[in-house]
């Protein structure tokens, strides 16, 4: 009877450690939206609690895909952990070069395995509040071992970028999956 007690205690605890990733995702992307919400209105950078290093920057939806996801400020791993990074050395949407956002290919950006050419993400930067059309002109995937996404500072785009392969037990390696959208409106 000890055995499977102490089994089932095991089996609870590595479930809960697995959703637990989820879960702080959603839990995050919740307290995010506030941040963003607030920026919007106030016009000045909100943190989503107050020990944050990053700040929401801007915000992604897809109709197709049902997405409205919050963009941060930054993409180290402490951002990550908590939704899409736009990388300090991009642009801000509509400011005339590349913003580069990434997020992790198991929770924010998963549905980007889906995504296809034509498709058209709608864009709020904070630093200027109109809404951006973008369309997908380009899906590929690149080996960031023997080359880098490139940041072009004279056309304007969002390239959105997970690490590749999609749907694999084990994260890591030097596979980056690269859907760029350029503007259109």
């Amino acid at each position: 009877m000890r055995k499977v007690i102490l089994l089932s205690l095991i089996g609870l605890g590595v479930f809960a450690y697995g959703a637990y990733i989820p879960v702080k995702a959603e839990l995050a992307q919740y307290l995010i939206r506030s941040a963003w919400d607030e920026t919007v209105s106030e016009g000045k950078e909100v943190k989503p609690w107050g020990w944050a290093d990053m700040h929401p920057v801007m915000r992604i939806k897809s109709k197709k895909h049902k997405l409205d996801l919050i963009v941060l400020s930054g993409d180290t791993g402490n951002v990550l952990a908590f939704g899409p990074g736009l990388n300090e050395s991009s642009f801000y949407p509509g400011f005339g070069g590349t913003a580069m956002v990434s997020a992790h290919r198991d929770t924010h950006f998963e549905f980007l395995q889906n995504v296809d050419i034509g498709e058209k993400f709608i864009v709020n930067s904070k630093a200027e509040n109109n809404e951006l059309i973008y369309e997908v002109t380009d899906i590929k995937i690149i080996d960031s071992d023997r080359q880098g996404v490139i940041i072009n500072q004279n056309q304007e785009e969002i390239k959105l970028v997970t690490c590749y392969p999609f749907n694999v037990p084990i994260a890591g390696g030097p596979l980056r999956y690269i859907v760029t959208a350029s503007l259109i409106i």
